[in-house]
């Protein structure tokens, strides 16, 4: 199974899923993986790593932004299989050990089917393994504040709201960001193009994840690489400022 592999900076790839994206950062042989798609994503994430010229032996260590399945998936995989780190922020380490699930319930979903897209993506996020159990066995807090000691150098923020945890990549070098689900560019559950913000009812905390856009616009960088959507160029502030302006009220999940 073919991945959606772009190259849009030195050494830093985008990585189309399934509905949902990764990212791969090169330094000569190794590579740090940020995100891991769906359960269902697994050839196509290994399939990224040799399209790059890698392979998961060669992964540094795994960065997940924030312990949803679509972006956990083959975490625990990776760790099990080839002693890959898996590093998370604090907060949302116990998220990834399943000792808690701060994610959009099948009540919540149904309450929204009818909204746009939202029951074609739930049919397809069940079929790509979204309600498997995929607990990470042992997860680590990052390491440092950044910048981490890993191909990429990527400095980690924490940008709560979407989870507790959730947190995006800075990486000053290559004047990107990685936004994860707090600034995206697209969804199946969005009829709107360019930065954005999901709906309401796939964050834990929505007011702090408009908050939170505040943090990422604070970011130097001219590329975001966000979970869902294509890659977008131009200022991560600009980027910030338009995703609160079109923010989508959508329906309180009550978690």
């Amino acid at each position: 199974m073919r991945a959606d592999v772009q190259q849009v900076a030195d050494d830093t790839y985008l990585v189309h899923g399934s509905n949902t994206n990764w990212v791969i950062l090169k330094d000569g042989d190794a590579v740090t993986l940020v995100d891991t798609g769906y359960p269902g994503d697994r050839e196509r994430l290994l399939d990224s790593l040799a399209q790059v010229g890698s392979a998961p032996e060669a992964v540094a260590a795994v960065l997940i932004t924030h312990a949803h399945n679509d972006h956990l998936g083959s975490a625990e995989y990776l760790r099990a299989t080839y002693g890959t780190p898996v590093y998370l922020h604090d907060a949302e380490v116990p998220h990834a050990r399943r000792e808690f699930l701060h994610q959009v319930n099948v009540g919540t979903v149904l309450a929204n089917g009818w909204r746009p897209g939202v029951l074609p993506w739930a049919v397809h996020a069940l079929r790509a393994g979204g309600t498997v159990k995929v607990p990470v066995a042992s997860p680590a807090a990052f390491p440092s504040d950044g910048p981490l000691d890993l191909p990429g150098r990527p400095v980690p923020v924490h940008t709560p709201g979407h989870t507790l945890g959730h947190s995006v990549f800075h990486l000053p070098d290559r004047g990107a960001v990685l936004g994860g689900d707090a600034l995206v560019t697209g969804h199946a559950t969005s009829r709107l193009e360019g930065p954005q913000m999901l709906l309401d009812m796939f964050h834990h905390e929505s007011a702090r994840a408009l908050t939170s856009l505040e943090t990422i616009g604070a970011l130097d960088g001219e590329l975001l690489l966000p979970g869902h959507g294509p890659a977008h160029r131009g200022p991560v502030r600009a980027a910030a400022d338009r995703a609160r302006e079109h923010a989508v009220p959508g329906a309180r999940s009550g978690r």
